[in-house]
């Protein structure tokens, strides 16, 4: 199984819902299918996990790559909705300590909107 995006809008902040697993055999599609959903005039990107069984390090890599291109260009990022096994995946490595990972969608764009 591969990894499946779908782009959604909340006002000028782009939610990318994530369906499936993301590991080395499809890093390089995630982060293309993330590059290419992001909008200009985007203030912020939300990646919505909860549909999300499985990620190691290739996808920890390009949740990495894609915060660092939202930092260049000024946008907010923040992850949401892991599920308890991904969220280990997401501790352990520290990419909690770095990016904001909120238990909730409303909590995430709460949180890149600066309510």
């Amino acid at each position: 199984m591969g990894i499946d995006v779908t782009w959604e809008r909340h006002g000028d902040i782009a939610i990318a819902v994530l369906r499936g697993r993301i590991d080395g055999s499809n890093s390089d599609e995630f982060q293309s299918k993330l590059e290419a959903g992001i909008d200009a005039g985007d203030s912020a990107l939300v990646l919505d996990f909860g549909h999300v069984s499985y990620i190691n390090s290739s996808g920890l890599r390009v949740g990495l790559i894609i915060a660092k291109q939202c930092r260049r260009a000024g946008r907010k990022f923040g992850i949401c909705r892991l599920s308890d096994a991904t969220r280990a995946i997401v501790a352990i490595s520290g990419f909690d300590q770095v990016i904001p990972v909120l238990d909730s969608r409303n909590r995430a764009l709460n949180q890149v909107s600066g309510d």
